[in-house]
């Protein structure tokens, strides 16, 4: 026993270096991206039992588990039943103004190819900046409710929001409205007293995958990061903002409380199916019910507006990275501007590339990201890229009013996207995700107006003077850029 104390660290490492190396080798048989798997093997030989934890709790590949692979199935089947209620009828698409679809017809070609999703033509859109504004409108609406409530989001805390919500919901569910709600496990914080409370109001609730040891490795990495509420099949809700006092910019806020910038749509029409239907398949998953599908989930609507929508959802679950897919046809197809506002930008090699040459070739791109965010190693690794963007061309601002949370872009005047995938391989390939791509002249005419808003709250980048930053910055960067393909 003395020996094995006096040599436990010898031990230790010789264990650790064993792993690293079996761990490595299977890293390298299942090709995954180059890039990741150098940082991932990098990890686990630079940092001796840090690495091998990190890559056993956040690293490892599930996408074609059987987790999920039993989840793409079930919604396969499922969604052949709803297929017929998704799509539209010719006779609604008469003298609809096909203009902005026409242009980017490439991009609605790839989502309809990838997940069956169509274009929407019949639909009354509403821009909702900032979680005071979002909030407003959703409880207007949850108030106006009559047969359905689902509440679908990433974080649900209890707080000041958070507890007005729950009590508006049990509201409606004692006057008989059927309530539906599901919070990820792992980023809300929502009290087992506020659980208990809707559940006792007859309000189903479920957490999106929990995270209970031995299965931790399966579900912590993969966590649905969507914020959706969907009303009476009728109105839908799809956007950056969590249920969350962080998120909502109160009048009587002590001044040292960070300014949140956010920005959420409001949906009323045809596309509220397809979030609809993207709300139940998850629903199902993590209830494991099968739910009984009633007309009143896809209500037959009839409003004069004709906004193009088309929902693109991506997650471990789908066959392809549809949204990064859908992201990365917009930049190549862009003949003008590209204008992008996101809360964490470490892309991958195909985003970057891209709108590196997007701004070779003449097409104006402006990207802005918080001058300081919330993380500390996002932020470094999100400034290693900037360097290459200002040699190409691309206008890099840092927002410094406050925490930009926004995942925004608008391209050429015609197309918008608004949702809640960020530009970083989590929201890529890890995180389940859901984003609406308006094709809409005054849509995207209204997204660049307060495009320019921002921009009054910035600081644009030059490449002489962010070439002229500290030594040791540019070490932390390095660093960071290394562990990029994890965050």
């Amino acid at each position: 026993m003395n020996a094995f104390l006096d040599n436990f660290w010898w031990i230790l490492l010789s264990v650790n270096f064993l792993l690293v190396f079996i761990t490595a080798g299977y890293e390298l048989m299942h090709f995954r991206e180059p890039v990741k798997s150098i940082s991932l093997i990098f990890a686990l030989f630079m940092f001796p039992v840090v690495g091998l934890l990190v890559y056993y709790f956040f690293a490892q590949e599930f996408r074609k588990s059987k987790l999920f692979n039993r989840k793409k199935l079930y919604d396969q089947q499922i969604i052949q039943d709803w297929e017929d209620k998704l799509m539209l009828n010719e006779e609604d698409l008469i003298d609809i103004d096909r203009d902005c679809i026409e242009q980017k017809i490439k991009l609605v070609r790839l989502l309809q190819n990838n997940q069956k999703k169509p274009v929407t033509f019949l639909n009354k859109v509403r821009v909702l900046i900032n979680g005071e504004n979002k909030f407003s409108a959703l409880f207007e609406d949850i108030k106006k409710a009559t047969h359905h409530i689902h509440i679908e989001y990433y974080i649900f805390n209890s707080g000041r929001i958070g507890n007005r919500l729950i009590l508006l919901l049990c509201e409606k569910a004692e006057e008989g409205v059927k309530v539906r709600v599901s919070y990820d496990y792992v980023a809300s914080r929502l009290s087992s007293a506020a659980v208990k409370k809707m559940k006792s109001c007859g309000i189903e609730v479920y957490p999106f995958m929990p995270v209970w040891f031995p299965n931790l490795t399966r579900k912590l990495n993969y966590r649905n990061h969507r914020k959706l509420a969907i009303i009476d099949g009728r109105v839908g809700f799809i956007g950056g903002i969590n249920i969350c006092d962080e998120y909502v910019n109160f009048e009587e806020n002590p001044k040292e409380k960070l300014f949140w910038r956010d920005t959420h749509l409001r949906i009323e029409g045809h596309a509220v199916k397809s979030l609809q239907a993207q709300f139940l398949l998850n629903f199902n998953f993590i209830s494991g019910k099968h739910l009984i599908i009633e007309d009143n989930f896809f209500p037959k609507i009839d409003i004069p507006e004709t906004t193009a929508v088309q929902i693109a959802a991506s997650g471990p679950d789908t066959d392809w990275q549809n949204i990064m897919e859908a992201i990365l046809t917009a930049i190549n197809t862009a003949d003008k501007y590209i204008y992008i506002t996101t809360p964490y930008f470490i892309p991958n090699n195909q985003i970057l590339t891209a709108l590196c040459m997007a701004s070779r070739i003449g097409v104006e791109v402006k990207i802005i990201i918080p001058e300081k965010g919330d993380s500390v190693i996002a932020r470094y690794a999100t400034n290693s890229y900037i360097e290459q963007l200002l040699e190409s061309g691309v206008q890099v601002f840092h927002y410094h009013k406050g925490m930009v949370h926004a995942k925004t872009m608008v391209v050429d005047g015609v197309l918008t996207s608004i949702g809640s995938c960020n530009l970083d391989n989590r929201s890529f390939d890890i995180n389940f995700e859901i984003n609406a791509f308006l094709y809409d002249k005054e849509v995207a005419a209204e997204m660049t107006e307060v495009y320019n808003k921002d921009l009054k709250e910035t600081t644009e980048l030059t490449l002489a003077e962010w070439m002229q930053r500290p030594v040791l910055e540019k070490i932390r960067e390095a660093l960071a850029r290394l562990w990029a393909p994890l965050l």
